[in-house]
């Protein structure tokens, strides 16, 4: 059943209590049923804060009846939502309960603002750090300048006259010694006739191609204990040649190699300059050094200087 309409009542004039009071009664207002409480009033049921007092009111849309199967869902159910005139279906914000004077207040921006800034920051930290780290691998290794005779004309790279497994950073730098500062034994003699010689004035050492020729070399200063390089720059034109190295007495590993690593031919010692290594250890303090020309021994060569570095490296 559709509602009616009496034309002359409006919904303002319906007072859902009249029939509470004497005129209501008089006016044939009955308990309500569904309705108003006057007879043949309009149910309008609206949702909260809709109604607008002193305007004519739009009629009301009543959704079509139907009769649905009990304990099944109406098809044709609509929601007052959906109705014109309904409610939003969004929700309205709660009020704050803070200051304000009662109005309400919006999310809260500030804080996501200041967390988003901090992301932000820790980003930027981030990568700042992995450059810095980036910077300080690629820095890694000595640099400092190598202040030792430079060899000339040199092919080829000596081996070590010990085995050991080569440090190749930069060490400090210690003594070096000139031919003419070395102790002499045997037939060996210094010359300077041959060029190349690094040596003060280009002296050199010759002559110790015979049995029991030696150099020997008192170093004082050594730091501590430890590995360190002994250096020994030469010239050779011949075949690969050997001499013994011995250490505070002993002597020490397998013979030194002494190569033609520059390649020198016709007898020109001039330019078979180069250096061999090899990798004692030494004590803390003094120490002798030698290179001698023992029964076996292969020693064509010139002799020019020798020096030191700490731990074990190639140049």
């Amino acid at each position: 059943m559709t509602a009616g309409n009496n034309g002359a009542s409006t919904p303002e004039d319906d007072d859902p209590f009249g029939y509470l009071y004497a005129d209501g009664q008089a006016n044939g207002a009955q308990p309500p049923s569904g309705g108003y409480g006057y007879p043949n009033s309009v149910n309008r049921v609206r949702p909260v804060g809709t109604r607008q007092y002193g305007q004519q009111a739009p009629a009301p849309q009543a959704p079509p009846q139907q009769q649905g199967v009990y304990g099944q869902p109406n098809a044709h159910y609509a929601a007052p939502e959906t109705l014109p005139g309904g409610a939003g279906t969004t929700h309205a914000h709660q009020p704050s309960h803070g200051g304000g004077g009662g109005r309400g207040r919006g999310p809260n921006t500030k804080g996501l603002l200041i967390g988003a800034i901090a992301v932000v920051a820790a980003v930027v930290i981030g990568i700042s750090v992995a450059m810095i780290g980036g910077d300080d691998d690629g820095d890694e290794g000595g640099t400092q300048a190598d202040s030792t005779p430079t060899q000339s004309q040199e092919s080829g790279e000596p081996s070590p006259s010990a085995s050991g497994s080569a440090d190749e950073e930069e060490a400090a730098e210690l003594p070096s010694v000139d031919a003419k500062a070395m102790r002499l034994g045997g037939s060996a003699a210094l010359a300077s006739d041959v060029e190349g010689a690094q040596s003060d004035g280009g002296i050199y050492v010759a002559d110790l191609n015979q049995p029991g020729s030696s150099v020997t070399w008192t170093v004082n200063g050594i730091p501590e204990d430890g590995a360190y390089t002994v250096f020994v720059r030469y010239s050779t034109t011949d075949d690969p040649q050997s001499m013994t190295l011995t250490v505070n007495g002993k002597e020490f590993g397998s013979k030194l190699n002494m190569d033609n690593f520059a390649r020198a031919e016709d007898g020109d010692f001039s330019k078979g300059w180069t250096q061999t290594y090899a990798w004692p250890t030494l004590n803390k303090g003094s120490n002798t050094i030698s290179v001698s020309c023992a029964d076996g021994d292969k020693c064509n060569v010139l002799l020019d200087q020798l020096w030191l570095k700490e731990g074990q490296v190639k140049k």
